[in-house]
């Protein structure tokens, strides 16, 4: 049962020497250490990601629909068990130990792409790579927002992702460099991100704390729901993560991510339209992404101060509108040099304006005990909406064509963006930023 926050004076004296200690160095060294992590880490998965469609479609000849099967694993498996990831951490508060593991079981995964041939080898090692990336997504973003001030959280998830930017340009460039150099391109490919992934763990494992400041703890956001045992203390379960839903703003934005993510087409499936409409050759496919990287790279932190100050709400719901807006680009028969360059930027724009947001708002109304867990309960939604999206669209496009599966798209991403509006949280104080 949720029971209204009554932490006292002393807690409140925590929180307000936090807000005042946020706005006098408003990023927290935990932040840049993270984002340090995130950025090796992504120079890692980047240039696997970069390689990965065309050496399935390629190279293994997979058909559309194999893809989008496998894409969907890649990206909506980890849904499976971030639940699971975010209520170990919050368990004891082992964030770290958790994020750990889950860093570590995504790099081990790296070589193993070099002996899987087959879909089902390919799928089950890609399986076990978002096991990972769902085991740390969730205790990573708690830590970030347990360190940082509630009013700058915005600008604390955006440089994290700026950061988590800049590895994702230099991937798919080393991977570009590597395939252009290397006799077997994939292979090196491979090998160098397991190297690369291992950099990234251990530079998590020397120089993130353990443990989050104690004044970060109590700092829950006001007005946030704590689920109290009846002695007081935090209860820590699934059951009460799942409970959490009952909170009004936690419910809108679980609903609101999973309506949305349902028609937002994968990164990969967006980077094959393009090279279908423009003939990009297959040396020059793995810098497509450089294009989303770069345009994540300089909105995320503007985007993420504008959610501070305007509401994060109204960003999130804006940056969807730049993907439509990307989808309409890529359905015209505009032919034009800048085509590329634009649809790329509002894709970045796009997620500029949503990954870190979205956890942003989210932390405004999940209490301190269970961060973690609110925050996997949020993302599990919005990865199995994409699962089903990139399954949908992998046999939308092998039955009608790349054209009629992307209107189809467009269209149901505007109808989801009507529903998603029609969440909007209330302009209640408790609520007003989100």
């Amino acid at each position: 049962m949720y029971v209204a926050d009554s932490r006292g004076a002393p807690a409140a004296a925590a929180d307000a020497a936090r807000a005042g200690s946020g706005r006098r160095s408003a990023i927290a060294p935990t932040v840049f250490a993270l984002g340090t992590v995130s950025l090796i880490t992504d120079v890692s998965s980047e240039m696997v990601t970069a390689v990965l469609p065309l050496y399935l479609v390629t190279g293994l000849g997979l058909s559309p629909l194999g893809f989008g099967l496998l894409d969907g694993v890649y990206n909506g498996f980890s849904a499976l068990v971030r639940l699971v990831g975010g209520h170990l951490a919050d368990r004891g508060g082992r964030h770290k130990a958790v994020a750990v593991f889950g860093y570590g079981l995504s790099a081990l995964c790296k070589p193993l792409l070099l002996v899987a041939g087959s879909l089902p080898l390919i799928g089950a090692v890609l399986a076990a790579d978002r096991t990972g990336k769902g085991l740390r997504t969730a205790p990573r973003d708690a830590l970030i927002s347990l360190a940082s001030a509630p009013e700058t959280r915005g600008r604390a998830f955006g440089v994290h992702r700026a950061m988590d930017t800049a590895g994702a340009m230099l991937g798919p460039l080393t991977a570009f460099l590597i395939l252009r150099q290397a006799a077997d391109g994939y292979d090196a490919v491979f090998t160098v991100s397991f190297c690369v992934a291992a950099l990234g763990v251990l530079v998590l494992l020397l120089f993130v704390p353990s443990r989050t400041p104690q004044s970060a703890v109590a700092g829950s956001a006001a007005g946030a729901p704590a689920p109290l045992s009846a002695q007081g203390a935090p209860r820590v379960s699934l059951k009460a993560a799942l409970a959490l839903l009952r909170v009004r703003p936690v419910r809108q934005l679980t609903l609101a991510a999973l309506l949305l993510g349902l028609a937002t087409v994968s990164d990969s499936f967006v980077y094959l339209l393009l090279q279908h409409r423009l003939g990009v050759p297959d040396r020059w496919f793995a810098l497509l992404p450089l294009g989303t990287a770069a345009a994540f790279l300089l909105l995320a932190v503007p985007l993420g101060r504008l959610a501070d100050k305007v509401g994060r709400w109204q960003v999130f719901l804006g940056g969807h509108a730049a993907l439509l807006l990307a989808y309409v680009l890529l359905l015209t028969g505009w032919q034009s040099p800048a085509l590329p360059f634009l649809t790329l930027a509002l894709h970045g724009g796009f997620y500029a304006a949503t990954d870190g947001v979205l956890m942003a708002a989210a932390a405004g109304s999940v209490p301190a005990e269970l961060r973690s867990s609110g925050l996997a309960l949020i993302q599990t939604g919005q990865a199995l909406a994409r699962f089903a999206c990139s399954i949908a669209f992998g046999a939308a496009w092998t039955a009608w064509g790349d054209r009629t599966a992307l209107g189809t798209a467009a269209a149901v991403l505007s109808t989801c963006a009507v529903g998603a509006y029609l969440l909007r949280p209330s302009n209640s104080p408790k609520e007003a930023r989100l």
